[in-house]
């Protein structure tokens, strides 16, 4: 069973998910949400068409299957986690300071 590492508000959080599951429906199971304050009735639903439901991926990072994790990947903006299949351990961020998108992370991108 994979185990999910949520990193935010300085604090860490530690669940064991079963393997297939999507990153977006876990986290709001779990009482964590990816999406800014407006953005949390204003969604596309997990659909990937909105890209509201952006998270940083610090280890254990999936290759990107949507068409816009490949693009956001290459311009360094955070991977949709409704796009996401928890397959092995992963270590994710959440946006502290998301307004809708989130913007991209420059210092990541060249890493």
């Amino acid at each position: 069973m994979p185990t999910l590492t949520i990193l935010t508000h300085d604090q860490t959080h530690t669940l064991t998910v079963e393997p297939g599951a999507n990153l977006r429906r876990v986290l709001l199971d779990q009482g964590f949400s990816p999406y800014a304050p407006l953005t949390r009735r204003l969604n596309c639903g997990g659909r990937g068409l909105c890209a509201t439901c952006g998270v940083w991926i610090d280890d254990g990072t999936p290759p990107p299957a949507h068409w816009h994790d490949r693009i956001g990947a290459w311009f360094g903006y955070p991977r949709l986690s409704c796009q996401i299949t928890i397959t092995a351990d992963m270590t994710i961020r959440l946006l502290d300071d998301k307004r809708i998108w989130g913007g991209p992370d420059t210092e990541q991108r060249y890493r």
